[in-house]
């Protein structure tokens, strides 16, 4: 493994496989088929299409789109900490990643087949689609401290997901292209070109994650033809756990990790519902804030990385937290459109540093010479689904009880000042720990 450590072509590889996921984000979680599923998921012929019989339960539409993200970060958080488990105690880790980037990319393809009224598709395909996403990112994470040196993990987290960002706005221009100019493509209605969008997804991801699967290395297996294979997954994982509950640097960033995720991403995932609800934006203009947060999200990493070098993880990662809240008290005096483009500047510039710093700060705390590290990352994917479920159902909670959307963004502030005592703590463990190179 020492050998294979900063080969550029395999670093390349691994970076370009936010390329290749990075397109069901966007297009698929943020832009287009948000918009498409409440129209095409209805009952045909009912005086209440909107209405969706689940379980004995009449739900709306829009809920069950909800409840479908809820349920699949739950899945998510309940068994990729056993799998990674297996994974490493099998070394299958690349075969495991493998499973779950088709598992994503050919559920997108389904939902070509979406068409009004079949939910049940649309629902399933959406489903299977952020499983496999989450899944495969899980072990694709894992594989950072294997493939680089830790003077590498920052620059290269931050060219990982520059390349998401760059890849995933180019397929959904190209997608909105048909969907606001369908004269260029035969006059093709917005049904089809939403479904050929979701099917380009999937062929895309499919292809260009060739490119990682050829050059990653393959894990090396611990006991080989084990036959209680899966009872060494549930010591892998049990060993992991007992390591990370007695490594407190390692323990306090995961808490202060979780809190800090919990309000940067619940403020991208309702973001758009802010500017709709809050100050009644068009779609076009919500699609252009959209755009804007990816594009803007490039140079944040970046610079976020350079920080990292000069002033080492922790205290980078601390002033990005205070971006943050000086976001979330900005975002409530805020009416005007021209000041909703300025948050969204903002709150994609410490976005795209968040997300870079956090995979690659974790690499660093992760024992040296550590084999399990997909054991390690499925624990920091737990903590990033789980946060956002809670994060989300938080603030949905707080707008039914209030109906005041801006109350709820100063509470994500004081989740973020929270986060702050946790990195804190974490830099008094150790005041070498993530120092500056």
């Amino acid at each position: 493994m020492e050998q294979s450590l900063n080969n550029k072509k395999t670093m390349n590889a691994w970076a370009f496989y936010d390329w290749a996921n990075s397109v069901h984000s966007l297009t698929i979680v943020s832009a287009i088929f948000p918009i498409y599923f409440p129209v095409a998921a209805i009952v045909m012929g009912s005086k209440h299409p909107e209405l969706i019989e689940i379980a004995g339960f009449s739900l709306q539409n829009t809920v069950v789109y909800s409840y479908i993200i809820s349920f699949a970060y739950l899945i998510l958080a309940v068994f990729m900490p056993f799998l990674s488990g297996i994974a490493d105690y099998t070394g299958s880790k690349k075969s495991f990643m493998r499973f779950f980037c088709y598992l994503g990319a050919f559920s997108c393809m389904l939902l070509y087949l979406f068409t009004k009224g079949h939910y049940i598709i649309g629902s399933l395909g959406f489903l299977f689609s952020i499983i496999g996403w989450g899944g495969s990112l899980v072990f694709y994470n894992s594989f950072l401290p294997e493939i680089a040196s830790p003077d590498r993990y920052d620059q290269l987290s931050a060219k990982g997901f520059s390349l998401g960002y760059i890849g995933s706005v180019i397929l959904l221009l190209q997608n909105l292209s048909m969907i606001l100019m369908p004269d260029l493509y035969g006059g093709i209605s917005v049904e089809m070109a939403s479904r050929i969008s979701f099917l380009t997804v999937g062929v895309w991801w499919f292809i260009f994650a060739q490119i990682p699967f050829y050059y990653l290395p393959k894990s090396v297996q611990k006991e080989k033809n084990h036959p209680r294979w899966w009872l060494g997954g549930f010591k892998e994982i049990k060993k992991v756990y007992h390591e990370i509950t007695h490594i407190p640097s390692i323990k306090n960033f995961l808490i202060g990790f979780f809190l800090y995720n919990m309000g940067s991403q619940t403020v991208m995932l309702l973001g758009a519902l802010f500017g709709s609800q809050e100050l009644h934006l068009p779609s076009e203009s919500l699609i252009i804030t959209i755009l804007l947060i990816q594009l803007v999200a490039i140079p944040g990493a970046y610079v976020c990385a350079h920080l990292s070098k000069k002033i080492g993880n922790v205290n980078a990662i601390r002033v990005i937290i205070l971006f943050w809240i000086l976001v979330c008290c900005s975002a409530y005096f805020v009416h005007e459109t021209f000041h909703f483009y300025l948050l969204a500047t903002a709150i994609g510039f410490v976005m795209g540093g968040i997300q870079s710093n956090s995979r690659a700060t974790y690499a660093k705390l992760c024992p040296d010479n550590e084999h399990d590290t997909a054991s390690y990352f499925s624990f920091f994917d737990v903590c990033d689904r789980a946060s956002t479920v809670i994060g989300t159902f938080i603030f949905g909670l707080l707008i039914q009880l209030t109906g005041n959307m801006r109350l709820g963004i100063l509470v994500l502030a004081f989740v973020f000042m929270l986060s702050l005592i946790y990195m804190a703590r974490l830099h008094k463990i150790n005041p070498e720990v993530l120092r500056s190179e």
